[in-house]
């Protein structure tokens, strides 16, 4: 039988829960699970190698990696190992100490990309390691930056528009993002994460970032071409609250948006959690909008917090992801 191929897109802790999500979906369903990673970040760990060494920033890669990693005691050794990070020497703050905060997954893919010279090979050599039960790609070979004109960005002058250069930047933000755009502004589509989107059954967006995460797939244009020419019916899962980056965007808004930067983009299913939503009439039109269902579930954690279940967006994706076009 002919697994479903399923192309998620995003990045960081967004994308994590939803590839770990595709993975509580077996044995209900066989999946062959391609993950695509925004290139965009420079905060941290990976923005320290990103300005040193440059390179495609590894910490969004890492992550969809290591939730993608195999089952056996030792992969599962070695996905702890990826996200180890180093502490200061002598428990200190950091200083001249070049290790501390540095994730040993992100200076191994470093590592891998020099010796074998492309990124893309170094993270199926990666995937190997870890017997990763998909593909992790990026969503262009060269590492881009995120700029948003944000209109209120100094608290001072709250009608003020200004440029916020940075993944990071955006992503704190205290304003409201008026507009996005990529530098350089038409990066090239990674090869591969086109042919994969171009095969795919099934395309996923969200959860995550929507400006620093999800939004940045639809400006690569050799990308977007393929998500809207692909024969894969498309999903979108919606976050559970607002982030900072987000803030007074409703769910409606979170839909509109993805229109606004791909007007053709047309949506199968949007899911969301059913307290999330509250009222969900709005949310319902917005999707309509992109020709798209409602699908209600409880897919949030029972613990208050505003994360994700696996688990529970896991059994909400198998009857989706397993009907019947």
């Amino acid at each position: 039988m002919t697994p479903t191929r399923v192309v998620a897109f995003g990045g960081g802790h967004g994308l994590s829960a939803s590839l770990r999500a595709l993975r509580h979906c077996v044995p209900g369903l066989d999946l062959d699970i391609t993950a695509v990673v925004t290139v965009g970040d420079d905060g941290g760990s990976s923005g320290r190698l990103r300005a040193e060494r440059g390179g495609l920033p590894p910490g969004d890669l890492r992550q969809a990696l290591v939730a993608l990693a195999g089952d056996h005691p030792a992969t599962r050794r070695s996905a702890a190992l990826f996200q180890h990070r180093f502490a200061a020497a002598g428990g200190g703050p950091g200083g001249a100490d070049s290790l501390a905060g540095h994730a040993v997954g992100n200076l191994l893919l470093h590592g891998l990309t020099e010796l074998l010279g492309d990124p893309v090979v170094a993270l199926d050599h990666a995937g190997a390691m870890l017997g990763a039960v998909g593909r992790v790609l990026p969503m262009s070979r060269q590492p881009v930056g995120i700029e948003a004109r944000v209109r209120g960005a100094d608290p001072d002058r709250p009608d003020e528009v200004r440029t916020v250069r940075g993944q990071h930047q955006v992503a704190v933000t205290s304003g409201t993002v008026e507009s996005l755009r990529l530098t350089p502004a038409a990066p090239a589509a990674c090869a591969e994460a086109v042919t994969a989107v171009r095969a795919a059954d099934w395309l996923i967006f969200g959860p995550g970032s929507w400006y620093t995460s999800v939004l940045p797939h639809l400006l690569v244009p050799g990308l977007a071409d393929a998500i809207v020419s692909s024969p894969a019916r498309r999903l979108v899962t919606l976050n559970l609250v607002a982030e900072k980056e987000t803030l007074g965007l409703s769910l409606p808004d979170h839909l509109d948006t993805l229109r606004r930067y791909l007007p053709e983009l047309k949506v199968d299913m949007v899911l969301a959690d059913s307290k999330a939503v509250g009222d969900p009439v709005a949310v319902e039109r917005a999707a309509e909008s992109l020709g798209a269902r409602l699908v209600l579930a409880p897919v949030a954690v029972t613990d208050g917090t505003p994360r994700h279940d696996p688990a529970a967006l896991g059994a909400a994706l198998v009857p989706v992801l397993g009907a019947d076009r």
